[in-house]
């Protein structure tokens, strides 16, 4: 092993990974290394939308979409489309940035049986101040607000969209998770061969797996033969902090058809690496 790649696996371990962390938050580091150290108001955006960049490259692919499912205040919204300015800059990848909402009236007034998990929501949650949330938004991001339902279909059907890269769905509902996912199987669908995910609501107290995210991505499964979501596996390997809860809320969309249509020698090489692996 190198010098420098003995320092790295040092720097990585108790207490140092501290110290090291906390060094490379105050200096001007790239994308890539905040990625690995999870220096980052949203660490799942930034990993998320880095996996879709080095994808995108792999495949040959000069922009990508990442989108977000659940706006509300719009903080997320707004951390992505300063993470894909960033990714972007360091990887040559243009990101265009989507965000679907209900709207400023907050969740649906429509909150159906255990699966949407009542105990926990209710309808008008999370409202929104759309004037306010507009004046933040960057070029790059378009806001998309209304039921699901309708807005999803519209999407694949109209939108002028590069393939989608990464998916953050924060819908809280069942219902309005199961519909949000029908953007990966729709005719006209614009995906990598592997779309990366992030799922807020899956690693709480009171989730199971028969009810909310986690039984519409079993539904989806099923639902599906050509596109499968399981975990984003072997992405804690080698990280500074392999603890951190976000990792296990990482997801992929695997694109079966294109993933055995695919041959390794058309691969474009890496371009992050040492994100991907660490």
């Amino acid at each position: 092993m190198d010098p420098g790649n003995r320092l790295v696996k040092l720097l990585k371990e108790q207490p140092l990974r501290l110290f090291a962390r906390k060094l490379f938050s105050v200096l001007p580091v790239s994308a890539s290394t905040r990625g690995l150290w999870d220096i980052s108001p949203r660490p799942n955006y930034l990993s998320g939308v880095l996996l879709a960049a080095e994808q995108a490259h792999e495949e040959g692919i000069a922009a990508i979409s990442a989108v977000e499912f659940g706006v509300a205040g719009g903080n997320g919204l707004v951390a992505l489309q300063e993470e894909a300015e960033a990714v972007e800059r360091e990887t040559g990848v243009q990101i265009r940035v989507f965000g679907f909402d209900n709207g400023p009236g907050g969740l649906p007034e429509f909150i159906g049986d255990y699966r949407d998990h009542p105990d926990a929501w209710q309808p008008g949650d999370y409202p929104m101040d759309e004037a306010k949330l507009r004046a933040r938004l960057a070029a790059r991001t378009t806001l998309i607000l209304g039921n699901v339902r309708e807005t999803v279909p519209a999407f694949v059907r109209d939108a002028d969209a590069p393939p989608i890269g990464f998916i953050s769905v924060d819908l809280d509902l069942y219902s309005s998770t199961t519909l949000a996912l029908r953007i990966l199987t729709l005719p006209g669908r614009r995906l990598l061969r592997r779309t990366f995910l992030y799922f807020d609501d899956i690693d709480q107290v009171f989730t199971h797996r028969f009810a909310g995210e986690l039984l519409a991505i079993d539904e989806f499964n099923k639902a599906n033969s050509s596109i499968k979501i399981d975990r984003l596996r072997g992405f804690n390997v080698n990280r500074p902090f392999p603890e951190k809860p976000y990792l296990r809320m990482m997801y992929v969309a695997h694109d079966l058809e294109a993933i055995a249509r695919h041959r390794p020698e058309q691969d474009r090489g890496p371009l992050m690496t040492h994100v991907l692996r660490g």
